[in-house]
């Protein structure tokens, strides 16, 4: 006797208790006619190997609720019960199942085994790379439509779960991926799409119980309403992300709501609310703890919360406060956030432009360009630097600087 490793990983995996295994084991065996009366003590014995192989009716419906062979799960059945064949066949039929798993990995998954937390621990990592990506080059319809084949998988997975742990896991990452692709069209400037699958992501993030996808989904939808110009739309949505579960039990997340809350209230002129929640944002900030997030987070920090103090204080007409902050977020933010560090160094140009300094804000608007290098620049980050170019023709119309800006801009192939 000893202890069946196979079986505790296989429960594991599922995220099946004792209890749980014994449950879907007495519903196959009532399925088949029979009383169910198998206990989680029974279970216990199975785990501890004291029951090597169980009986009759229990191996069947076994087998039945895991999908899975009793020796697959571990368990060692009689010497009168092993068939007996050709010594050659078992190591001919090892080969050969060896082989057509090695060919057709996804088939085997697809007509499927039960799924796992494994299952879904390798489908999230796709989803990290997803994220790298976004944050590297910015969003794009590539992107969300790989993030929305993401999801699709996620779904299509729920169907062959056991355990109600695994089956929350994939709701979550089926909106996450899908508040993937609703940023991924803010970035493409593709508003009214961005708000259709933060509208699903929604509803996954609730089938999930995930309240911090729910509290991205909110922070996303007050950058649409931000995006669109409607000022009510974007405070409504940072409310709704302060006031969630996620942003009262994690202080970073609660600091990136209540910068977003600024943002909103800057728009609409409000001066000492915008201020307030700024402040708040910073406090909140200060008691960030070392846990463990999802990698949409890591974008934030103080270096970002200064990019957004930027914006803040631009719509304020802080011009000053606005280049110092952004200064300081251009110190801090890591390089593989290259996108948001071309936005940051566009709102310096900003802020530059805002105080007469035409050649600095030129030379800076031009580092953009130089930050992207090869790739397109996303549709978002050319919203901003219209906006630096049609003040800098309003500012300085005959200057030199304002005719090489307008030559440069026209060899990008940049239409303002």
């Amino acid at each position: 006797m000893g202890d069946n490793p196979e079986l505790r990983a296989f429960m594991a995996d599922l995220g099946l208790t004792r209890a749980a295994l014994a449950r879907l084991v007495n519903r196959e065996l009532a399925a088949l006619g029979c009383p169910g009366t198998l206990t989680v003590r029974t279970v216990g014995t199975w785990l501890s190997g004291q029951s090597r192989w169980p009986q009759g009716r229990i191996r069947t419906a076994l087998e039945r609720a895991l999908k899975r062979t009793p020796e697959q799960l571990g368990f060692i059945p009689p010497r009168a019960a092993r068939p007996q064949a050709p010594p050659e066949e078992p190591v001919l039929r090892r080969n050969f199942l060896a082989a057509s798993a090695a060919a057709f990995p996804s088939a085997l998954v697809l007509r499927g085994h039960a799924v796992g937390h494994g299952d879904v621990d390798r489908l999230k990592e796709s989803l990290r790379t997803l994220t790298a990506l976004d944050d590297h080059r910015g969003g794009h319809g590539s992107l969300e439509t790989a993030a929305l084949t993401g999801a699709g998988q996620a779904l299509g997975m729920v169907d062959r779960t056991i355990s109600e742990g695994v089956r929350r896991r994939l709701y979550s990452l089926a909106a996450d991926y899908t508040a993937t692709a609703g940023f991924s069209c803010i970035d493409d400037r593709r508003l009214a799409h961005a708000e259709r699958h933060f509208d699903m992501a929604l509803r996954l993030a609730g089938l999930g119980n995930d309240h911090v996808t729910a509290l991205r989904v909110f922070n996303c939808l007050s950058m649409v309403g931000y995006q669109s110009n409607r000022p009510s739309v974007a405070l409504s949505a940072a409310r709704a992300a302060q006031d969630s579960r996620a942003a009262r039990r994690d202080p970073l997340l609660s600091s990136l709501a209540h910068a977003r809350a600024a943002i909103a209230h800057s728009t609409t002129g409000d001066r000492q609310a915008a201020l307030r929640c700024l402040g708040h944002a910073r406090d909140a900030l200060g008691r960030t703890d070392s846990r463990e997030r999802p990698t949409w987070t890591d974008f934030y920090g103080s270096a970002e919360l200064f990019a957004l103090s930027a914006v803040v204080h631009q719509h304020l007409d802080d011009n000053p406060e606005s280049e110092s902050a952004s200064h300081r977020a251009l110190a801090g933010i890591p390089s593989q956030f290259r996108r948001n560090r071309a936005s940051a160094t566009a709102r310096l140009a900003l802020a530059q432009l805002g105080q007469g300094e035409f050649e600095q804000a030129t030379g800076t608007a031009t580092g953009v360009y130089a930050l992207m290098g090869s790739d397109p620049l996303p549709p978002r980050l050319r919203t901003l630097l219209g906006d630096f170019h049609r003040g800098l023709i309003t500012l300085a119309p005959t200057s030199a600087v304002a005719r090489e800006w307008t030559d440069r801009v026209h060899a990008q192939g940049e239409d303002q």
